[in-house]
């Protein structure tokens, strides 16, 4: 090989190795995306029998917006580096027509309903198959580094080994088993990490049907204007008893609250207001609504 092929072959990989460090400082700075995959026929079932005894949707209300808020707030103290992709929220209709509920859940901000079927005996049909077919899309096309998939059926196994196939990273999450275990061992086996939420996390969004005081009393329906002057009032309230620097930590999660300062929001609210707002999801919203136009009146 004469001096002159040699140099030129030198430049070209040295050329090369300059292109794939430029490439792997790109690489380096582009921030890490996480989303939320959750199974809504085992979270109902799972945190029905833990907080109320039952998996009979019929027998009590789950606070879906309250939840997935905290689901979102545990995600980014468990991915502090990640930003939030969206929340994936897969249940059964029929014929795969919204209910209310899942119209409400949809209207969500950051979140995607995906319906599956129900057949005669109120099962899901084709959830698994949705679960896999986004895990292995977005892992694919690495639009998600990190996924916490709230599920336990075994079906959901080749899920995970699709997006893993791709290298993305799958974290388990589960509902806490009054007794055993109510997510399959094959799906333990394959994730990359498991966490579990306990009775505690879900008290707050888990609530047996009662006949509301409200109701005997006759107390109205308040409008969101009354829901909003009332976020407001509290935020006033919250901004006396904190100060500023609890604000300024505050801010950098706008829309979304803490579990704590949402949940502590709810019950005051629910107190003043003398109304439960417990699956109202429009009134949930007037509400942080006017929490958050108060403190932005205040920075």
């Amino acid at each position: 090989m004469n001096d002159d092929l040699a140099a030129a072959l030198t430049a070209r990989i040295d050329r090369t190795n300059e292109l794939l460090e430029r490439m792997l400082a790109e690489v380096a700075k582009t921030p890490s995306t996480h989303a939320i995959f959750v199974d809504a026929g085992y979270l109902y079932a799972a945190a029905g029998r833990l907080v109320a005894g039952t998996e009979d949707r019929r027998a009590f209300d789950l606070d879906a917006e309250g939840l997935i808020d905290a689901l979102i707030d545990r995600a980014r103290a468990l991915f502090a580096d990640s930003r939030l992709l969206r929340v994936y929220w897969y249940d059964g209709a029929r014929r795969r027509i919204h209910t209310a509920e899942q119209q409400a859940i949809a209207e969500l901000p950051d979140v995607k309903v995906r319906l599956g079927n129900l057949n005669a005996s109120n099962q899901q049909k084709g959830v698994d198959s949705l679960i896999r077919t986004d895990l292995e899309s977005l892992a694919r096309h690495r639009a998600i580094s990190d996924a916490a998939l709230l599920g336990g059926d075994e079906d959901l196994v080749s899920a995970v080994e699709a997006a893993q196939g791709y290298g993305a990273r799958v974290h388990l999450w589960g509902v806490e088993a009054p007794e055993g275990r109510n997510q399959a061992e094959p799906l333990l086996w394959e994730v990359d990490s498991q966490r579990t939420f306990d009775l505690d996390f879900f008290k707050p969004y888990v609530s047996r049907h009662t006949t509301a005081a409200y109701d005997a009393t006759g107390t109205a329906r308040p409008t969101r204007e009354d829901v909003r002057f009332v976020g407001a009032r509290i935020a006033a309230e919250w901004l006396a008893s904190r100060g500023r620097e609890a604000l300024v930590e505050l801010l950098p999660g706008h829309p979304y609250l803490p579990g704590s300062v949402d949940q502590d929001l709810l019950v005051e609210a629910e107190g003043l207001l003398q109304y439960s707002l417990r699956g109202q999801a429009e009134l949930r919203r007037a509400l942080r609504d006017g929490f958050w136009e108060h403190l932005g009146t205040q920075y």
